[in-house]
């Protein structure tokens, strides 16, 4: 896949715990993770995770009803809400969202649906654009400027 370390395309999923919601559980209220979540079941309420390495995958079947904040989110089931993932968004076939998606990489399969704008967040850095106005008026004073040196 473009992008991706052999070793992320071949595990997607982190070394560490998996959290499975089976089909037919239902879970309300918010749900705070590390690690992997699998859902299966429905959740109403919001999913969060901190870990950078978190994934969660909702599954055929699965549907959540609240937001998403999670670095990697595979979609293959039901989301109404809005999805804010920092790291990776892939939309399997099945997949239905009905929200924004907010993400930095994306991978959508053909069936996949979507009612909700698709917003590009880039990673912060530390570097300062500098104004595009501001550099032009500079460079036509610094100019006059060196006229007026060479009369």
């Amino acid at each position: 896949m473009f992008g991706m370390k052999d070793s992320e395309s071949a595990n997607p999923f982190s070394s560490s715990a998996t959290t499975l919601i089976a089909e037919g559980t239902e879970v309300e209220g918010d749900l705070n993770f590390k690690g992997n979540l699998e859902i299966q079941g429905s959740v109403t309420g919001n999913i969060l995770s901190d870990d950078e390495g978190a994934r969660v995958r909702i599954l055929q079947g699965g549907s959540i009803q609240g937001e998403v904040w999670v670095s990697h989110v595979v979609v293959n089931g039901n989301v109404k809400g809005d999805i804010f993932a920092s790291k990776q968004v892939k939309l399997a076939s099945k997949a239905v969202v009905e929200g924004n998606i907010h993400y930095n990489l994306i991978e959508i399969e053909r069936g996949a649906e979507v009612v909700g704008s698709f917003v590009h967040e880039q990673p912060q850095t530390n570097v300062t654009a500098f104004p595009k106005e501001g550099r032009a008026e500079e460079s036509a004073e610094s100019n006059k400027k060196a006229d007026k040196q060479s009369i």
